[in-house]
């Protein structure tokens, strides 16, 4: 007979930028499928270097495995198909543990920006319709709201919030019919998003996120 058992653990994240009562923004940001955090958050860099008054914060998922054989590069997962309910409660009480330690730490009107990257996209998704805030905008780039998430709980989370939809034109992963499908299924949720294409395949786009963080 199966058994589970929640047990305390060590996450890790990774922080671009100060924190304090002068920080004006906070992005917390999801990386995909086989990434680490560490790798994942130099991409947002330039958008520190540009604006003293923000803070990006990239957590990491709590599954590494080696990528390739029994060695070598690592890489992270938010979950997989095996026990995948209790990993996304362990997740999504990760994620509001970090935000309750973040969040105090800057200014009471902060706009929170989550954006999630691929498999960061459900994840985040899955995280804010238990979180103890809301953000003033969500970014799913190169990934999907996920479709399980119970119709009643998904129209309370996206009510009212600015949903922008990003994805390269050469996507390997992601064809334009996805795009529609996405885009037909977050209006039956009652949001319109807005949608961004860039020249590039399944990777994030400097260009791209500077015009986001204006």
């Amino acid at each position: 007979m199966e058994h589970l058992l929640t047990v305390a653990r060590t996450a890790r994240y990774q922080q671009l930028g100060e924190l304090s009562a002068a920080t004006r923004r906070v992005w917390f940001v999801a990386h995909g499928y086989g990434q680490l955090a560490a790798y994942f958050v130099r991409h947002f860099a330039h958008l520190v270097a540009a604006d003293p008054h923000l803070v990006i914060i990239a957590p990491e998922g709590l599954s590494r495995f080696y990528l390739n054989g029994t060695g070598g590069r690592v890489g992270a997962t938010w979950m997989t198909k095996e026990n995948r309910l209790a990993e996304i409660d362990d997740y999504v009480a990760y994620l509001n543990q970090l935000a309750a330690t973040i969040l105090p730490r800057v200014a009471p009107d902060a706009a929170v920006t989550v954006l999630g990257f691929s498999q960061g996209a459900a994840t985040i998704s899955r995280w804010l319709a238990r979180a103890p805030f809301r953000p003033a905008r969500l970014i799913l780039w190169a990934g999907a709201f996920p479709p399980d998430m119970d119709f009643s709980v998904a129209t309370r989370l996206l009510q009212g919030l600015r949903v922008t939809l990003v994805c390269g034109t050469e996507d390997e992963f992601i064809k334009t019919d996805d795009l529609q499908n996405q885009q037909d299924f977050l209006r039956r949720l009652g949001v319109e998003p807005t949608l961004i294409r860039f020249v590039g395949t399944h990777t994030l786009d400097r260009e791209t996120l500077l015009a986001l963080a204006v």
